[in-house]
Formats: C-alpha cells, structure tokens, sequence
C-alpha cells in the first residue's frame, strides 16, 4: 500500500501595529492597527479567508463527501483560532465542517506559534496545553502527533513529545538528516524509540507550493495525473508525506494558477489505483512499520535554504529581541496580570522575528512577501518599542528590572 499524507499548517499572527517611541507609556494596544492599514489584523485575515480558507474548505469538504478513502491532517494556531472565533466565526464553521467528517485530524502545537522550546520548556508546555484545550473546545479532539513551530525540530524534541504521550512528531525531511535515506517511509527518533517520525518530502511538497504556478519551471503545468504518476514511480515507497501551508491554495499559488482544480483532481488520480489511498498523520503512525531510526542532534525547520532556526535567530537583532522578550518571563508571571501575560505571549509568535530577517537572493525574497514592513530593521525598532513599553508597565506595578 502506498499513502499519501496530506497535512496543512493554517496560521495568522496578531501583527504589531506601526508603534513608534511616542507611544511608548502612553498606548499600549500593539495589535490594534487603524482599520485602513496594512498591519490590521482583521483586515488581512478577511483577505486570506476569502482567497483561500473559504474556497479550499469548500473543495476539500467536496472531495470529502465524494472520495470516503480521502483523509488529511491539520495545524491551526490557537491565535489563528482566536482571529476567527471572535472575527470570522462563518471561517471557523467551515474548519468545523471538516473535522466533523471524522477524517480530518488537528494536530498539536504551541497556542502562540512560538519558539518557546528553546528558551522556556515550562512557558512551551503552557502554550501546548492551552492549544490542546482550544482544540478540545471547537473540535471535540485529542491531538495524537506534535509538531513544534515552524517544524523546529531536534532529539530533544522527541524526547519530550514521547514523554508527553503522542504517537508521533513531524519535521522536514532535509537530505543532511536522512544521507542516503528516503523520507518516503515511516521512522522512529534515535532518542525515542516509542514514537514514529514522519518527514516532509520537501521537494514534491514545493513542487505545490511554491513551483506550481511558475512558468519557467520545467515541469509547469503541474496536473494532477502527471504528479500522481511521480509518486507511483517510487516503487518501495510506503508514505508521500505532503506538507505545507494552507494558503498554498489561493493565497500564494492564487485561483487562476488553476491550483483549485489540481487539489480537487488529485484524490481521483491518486485512488485510481487500488494499492493507494490517503490517511491521517496518526494513522500513518499507527499502521506503517519504523524502517529505521533517524538522528537529529541539531536543530532542524522548514525554513530557508539552511532549514534551521536562522530563519528567526540569525542575526544580532533578532537574538536581541528574542532574548529580551524571554527576560521577562519569571517576574511577569509573578505579576498575575493577564494582560500582560497576553501581551507577552502573542509577542512570543516567531512571525515577529522572521521579519527581522536579513538575508538574500531567494530567503530574503520569501521573507520580505510575508512581512508588513518596509525593511528588517523596522520591523525590530517596531518590535523593542513595544517591548520597551512592556517592561516599563511592569515597572509601574512594582517590578525592579
């Protein structure tokens, strides 16, 4: 049997507003931009919904309702959920229709899509049970596999999440990690042996993502027959481990890419064969033998040609802000001011230090797409200001800093 596992990363940050040294202990709504801005909030999420959540809702809800062997997985960040729960509760009705079908799986992450694992595991484990109770409430489900932000991965890593009682963890299938190995089968961590490790193959999961719509690509016009016979070509193949963002559909490869009509045809062209179907992350866990084990010492993402953390920590200004922002942990958790907290919290979100970025040619092209600012170094002025504002609200309740 040969499984394609589908799995979808559905993310929005509270982007900072345009925040100026002025506003430092005077304004303390960092997120709240004005309504005709580029950084609102609600403004961009009613742009992404309608491009893509909304119709890729409809299109997978179709092919759910036609193909019963279709299956896949998704990630959605607990701040993601708050946007649509309090802005867009139509959006969240659609994610709802889908789960609801028993064969779409949530899977677990941190609430704040943070890299709190690597400076604060007890903040980390706060962030994760808070996403498992909001998944728990709008859902009705148990997360059974773990992904940490930005597929941050390391052995470590493992090691927690067996410890945490997942089935399973994913992370990219990045080539220096697997040497001769395929990430087209089911693996165990090195420093884990009762949990099973899935791989994005991240070559044909960017062949949707991000080649798709590129003429000049030497396989453009990618069709769904074409892509299904590439898989059916590995012929020892156990798992085709697809991951990518949501708005890989409408959003960066838009409508009239004809991505649309490539998503809808795949589960036909994929299940003409009777040795094919789809299934969840949990179940590829559970139902396909480990071949191997795999050691991961270093830390390990999805990101940028490097695939590790310099996505969001390579340079000065975002070591800076990072290691600011996790100073203030213990006395403002001593404070007991949830505003704060919260505040604190969504600055936690890796959005924030990925437009910190100052890297070229292709990254830096990637990261300047998604980023609401002129320049990377706006983007960490913005950021320390509200800091700066953070820290002097917790002086003014007591605080000795």
């Amino acid at each position: 049997m040969k499984s394609i596992v589908l799995y979808l990363h559905v993310h929005q940050p509270y982007r900072i507003r345009h925040y100026t040294i002025f506003d430092a202990g005077k304004a303390h709504n960092y997120f709240e931009a004005d309504a005709n801005s580029n950084e609102n909030n609600r403004k961009i999420l009613d742009k992404v919904a309608a491009k893509s959540y909304l119709p890729t809702n409809d299109h997978l809800l179709k092919l759910l309702h036609k193909y019963p062997d279709f299956k896949l997985s998704l990630s959605m960040s607990g701040v993601l959920l708050e946007q649509l729960e309090a802005w867009l509760p139509e959006v969240l009705e659609s994610f709802r229709r889908l789960t609801d079908t028993g064969r779409v799986e949530i899977v677990s992450e941190t609430y704040h899509h943070s890299l709190a694992f690597f400076y604060s595991l007890a903040e980390f484990e706060t962030q994760v049970d808070m996403h498992r109770s909001i998944i728990q409430r709008l859902f009705g489900q148990e997360p059974k596999v773990f992904r940490n932000t930005e597929l941050a991965y390391n052995n470590d890593v493992a090691v927690w999440a067996q410890k945490a009682g997942y089935q399973g963890v994913i992370t990219e299938g990045w080539d220096p990690i697997l040497g001769w190995r395929s990430p087209n089968y089911v693996y165990r961590p090195s420093s884990a042996k009762d949990i099973k490790l899935l791989l994005k193959n991240y070559r044909l999961s960017d062949d949707i993502a991000f080649r798709f719509g590129d003429h000049s690509w030497k396989e453009w016009p990618l069709t769904a027959d074409k892509f299904a016979h590439w898989l059916s070509e590995d012929n020892d193949a156990t798992n085709f481990n697809l991951f990518m963002d949501y708005e890989t559909f409408g959003e960066h490869q838009w409508h009239e890419s004809g991505i649309f009509g490539f998503l809808s045809a795949l589960p036909k062209e994929w299940l003409k064969t009777e040795s094919h179907n789809f299934l969840k992350l949990s179940e590829a866990c559970e139902q396909i033998e480990a071949v191997g084990e795999i050691d991961v010492p270093n830390t390990i993402t999805w990101a940028d040609t490097e695939r590790d953390l310099s996505a969001w920590l390579g340079n000065s200004m975002q070591r800076q802000a990072i290691n600011c922002l996790y100073g203030l942990e213990k006395p403002l958790l001593e404070l007991n001011d949830w505003s704060l907290i919260e505040d604190w919290r969504k600055l936690q979100t890796s959005d924030h230090f990925y437009y910190m970025c100052v890297k070229w040619f292709n990254d830096g092209d990637i990261h300047a797409y998604f980023s609401p600012y002129e320049t990377p170094y706006d983007a960490y002025i913005n950021f320390m200001n509200v800091y700066h504002d953070l820290k002097s609200r917790m002086i003014e309740k007591g605080v000795s800093l």
